[in-house]
């Protein structure tokens, strides 16, 4: 015996469909999405985002960013120049010094939002 649908199931399923077809819609290209995980895998390394984090208080060149996060400069050094080439921060020369900041402030944001999300994850 086949179940009925209720009127309520029925109106449900159509407002799915209707979702489904505007998220295929708005759907970013597959290049915009490969450079989404990219960024997403960026800040998945816990050195790197440490660095980030550092950055969230403005710029700074790679001695203090070293002093904020720990670690040897060889390896901060490195991670900056992983950050800086997918573009999740940006360097700028200020005498002898290389000073690092913050790309834009959408990656400020993701990475805020981000720590929140697990400061309430944590919580509950």
């Amino acid at each position: 015996m086949e179940k009925r649908k209720t009127h309520d199931t029925v109106r449900e399923e159509a407002a799915h469909g209707l979702r489904a077809e505007h998220a295929k819609k708005v759907m970013p290209e597959s290049d915009m999405l490969e450079e989404t995980c990219n960024i997403f895998k960026m800040l998945a390394e816990p050195s790197r985002l440490k660095i980030v984090l550092a950055l969230l208080e403005g710029e700074m060149c790679v001695y203090h960013i070293v002093n904020a996060v720990g670690g040897k400069q060889s390896a901060v050094s490195h991670q900056l120049r992983i950050l800086k080439d997918g573009r999740v921060i940006k360097a700028r020369r200020d005498g002898q010094n290389v000073v690092y900041s913050i790309a834009d402030e959408h990656i400020a944001q993701m990475v805020a939002i981000g720590i929140e999300h697990a400061r309430c994850a944590a919580e509950n």
